[in-house]
């Protein structure tokens, strides 16, 4: 693998699993410093333990436990971050689904926890990140992780669809006000992933074999196959990348 982030410094939330724990490593793997944070601390010490294995060059990891609502909490991490070792990028990967339900069985307290989460982390994170990217002589890269239901909404994931199409809109907003200078935002937008978020969904095609349930998701998709972890984390490495300078 090329170093296309040597000598970057990196935050990714979420770390401690899926999607986010494949982009530590890659990250790592590509030469930058990766800042891995988690609410589930045991996850993502051992993420930042799995980058530093594999760790190019200058690139490395470590690990700070952050509950990404906190927005105190937040901005202090960036914060001391950005004054020890700089701030080049910032992955909000943090985010959570819920069990298939309609509209209108979707308790308000699933709700306000996946807004506060999906949405709130994703704003405290952009937040927090921007003052000091726009200080960045060469600027710096948000990249945050949406969804297809972002496009596309997703039957009996309401709750889910709304969050990620927030986020989408609001990198588009992030990449307008901030371009000038030299931030860019951009958002990728998986399908379904087989990550411990991903295997939610498999129960809700055929609850009596989540494996036959995959399978069937499977199907829909060109390739034949959901999507992996690195599959997400490959274009992530590279939109945090000067290989993506015209890409926002």
């Amino acid at each position: 693998m090329s170093l296309r982030l040597a000598g970057m410094s990196v935050l990714v939330t979420g770390s401690g699993s899926g999607l986010g724990k494949k982009i530590t490593t890659r990250a790592a793997s590509a030469g930058a410093f990766v800042i891995a944070t988690d609410i589930d601390e045991d996850g993502g010490e051992e993420a930042a333990t799995a980058a530093e294995n594999v760790a190019e060059g200058a690139g490395g990891a470590t690990f700070h436990p952050l509950d990404v609502t906190d927005a105190g909490a937040f901005h202090n991490l960036v914060d001391t971050v950005a004054e020890e070792r700089g701030l080049d990028g910032i992955v909000n990967n943090a985010g959570i689904g819920h069990p298939p339900n309609l509209t209108e069985d979707v308790p308000m307290s699933t709700l306000d926890h996946i807004l506060d989460i999906n949405v709130r982390g994703v704003w405290n994170g952009c937040q927090a990140a921007l003052p000091h990217l726009k200080n960045n002589a060469d600027g710096g890269s948000i990249v945050n992780v949406a969804s297809l239901a972002g496009f596309l909404g997703m039957p009996q994931q309401s709750a889910y669809s709304l969050t990620k199409g927030a986020v989408l809109n609001y990198t588009r907003v992030v990449a307008a006000e901030a371009g000038r200078d030299g931030v860019r935002a951009n958002a990728v937008c998986p399908g379904i992933v087989d990550t411990p978020l991903g295997s939610q969904l498999f129960s809700s095609v055929d609850p009596e074999d989540p494996e036959a349930g995959k399978e069937k998701l499977a199907k829909q998709y060109p390739m034949g196959r959901l999507g992996e972890p690195d599959d997400v984390a490959a274009p992530t490495c590279f939109l945090l990348s000067d290989e993506a300078s015209w890409v926002s």
